[in-house]
């Protein structure tokens, strides 16, 4: 059931030729340890610009986060946040049921709707808009994160690579001279893990850990504005990639960039985020959104999924409420994720969870329709209530 729901949309595999691993080597080299978007910006012009803006946006993003954090005036709604989050923390499903604070999706934001710094993130995700409509060089892209204030050095680092291996596999997809995809993207994985302090695993993690570390859901709580914005960014880095992989399988496909990049300026919506197509509710990820990626390398598609998760923990330990020692917390998510043999999940599992907040909830297809949602529930609901039947008497 899962390999068919994996495969909704996997055209054949066309085979084709090796090219020279010299060739492949070094193309991937300059790709993946300077940022280049040469080749993107020449077939796809609009894709190279949001790739760089998503770089600087994404770190102005943390930083308009942890100033709102740290601003003086928000103190009662911090400690009013924290306490309401511990509540919730420590109650069962069939609690939070009882007290009326579950919905159809998962735990209610117990009467804070909007958020409770509300017209601070509107007034952030107004600036942010601006920044990510801007047009930046790479080398602005590339020292995005290392110039941010919100997160440390190593972080910086991790994520620049990681941005760095997006945009080669994108790349190499889009390259005609690149014939072997399958052989280029195993080269990029090994180019990618060949500084291990800074690059994530390729087996996935576990997944309890996004939905249950000690800052788990601080972005979701505190700054629901900004989590959708985020990920409807990290939508269009999975969607784009599928559109490229599947139009390089079957000409049908063509067109599928501007199909996806269309579907993401309608998720973007209006400067306060008034949209009639929602962004993600859930964390998008490759088995949902791309699919054919996950088809033709896991691992590749798990690297972007274990990025993806690490972002949202880091969002989550600046946005959770008088958190201490938050340098620390995000060096012990570090290490969690860029582990290569330790916290590794099942691949069912991981499958499970990534399919598990369903393809529409996480932004629905990069080309497919998808009208309305295919599951009846969220990650964190499903996951409680497995919790709830797991560890009721028999």
């Amino acid at each position: 059931m899962i390999e068919r729901i994996v495969s909704w949309q996997q055209p054949v595999l066309k085979r084709t030729l090796i090219i020279s691993s010299i060739v492949v080597g070094s193309f991937l080299s300059s790709s993946l340890f300077a940022q280049d978007t040469s080749e993107i910006q020449q077939q796809y012009p609009e894709v190279a610009d949001l790739f760089n803006a998503f770089d600087v946006t994404q770190a102005k993003a943390l930083e308009e986060i942890a100033a709102i954090n740290a601003d003086p005036a928000t103190q009662q709604a911090r400690n009013e946040l924290q306490m309401n989050m511990k509540m919730r923390a420590s109650m069962t499903m069939s609690e939070l049921m009882a007290a009326g604070m579950m919905t159809h999706d998962g735990p209610m934001e117990m009467g804070m709707a909007g958020g409770p710094h509300h017209d601070l993130e509107v007034a952030a995700r107004m600036r942010l808009l601006d920044v990510m409509r801007g047009k930046y060089s790479n080398d602005a892209a590339e020292t995005a994160f290392e110039n941010s204030s919100a997160i440390s050095r190593h972080t910086a680092e991790v994520f620049k690579r990681g941005r760095n291996f997006e945009e080669a596999l994108f790349t190499l997809y889009i390259d005609d001279e690149v014939d072997d995809k399958l052989a280029a993207v195993a080269d990029a994985i090994a180019n990618y893990l060949s500084d291990d302090q800074h690059s994530v695993a390729t087996a996935p993690k576990q997944s309890d850990y996004l939905l249950s570390h000690d800052q788990a859901n601080g972005l979701k709580t505190a700054f629901p504005l900004l989590r959708g914005f985020m990920w409807t960014h990290q939508w269009l880095q999975l969607a784009a990639l599928e559109a490229v992989i599947l139009q390089g399988l079957d000409s049908q496909f063509n067109g599928g960039v501007d199909v996806a990049l269309e579907r993401f300026w309608n998720k973007v919506g209006s400067s306060g985020g008034m949209t009639m197509f929602p962004a993600p509710s859930e964390l998008p990820m490759a088995p949902a959104i791309a699919p054919d990626l996950y088809s033709q390398s896991p691992e590749a598609a798990i690297i972007l999924d274990n990025l993806n998760l690490l972002e949202t923990v880091i969002a989550d330990i600046l946005a959770f409420p008088n958190a201490e020692n938050r340098d620390e917390l995000m060096d012990q998510a570090i290490t969690y994720f860029t582990g290569k043999d330790t916290n590794n999940a099942e691949s069912m599992d991981y499958l499970l969870f990534a399919l598990r907040g369903g393809i529409y909830n996480q932004g629905g297809p990069a080309i497919g329709e998808l009208m309305q949602s295919e599951r009846n529930r969220a990650r964190e609901a499903m996951n409680m209530q497995h919790n709830m039947i797991m560890s009721s008497p028999q």
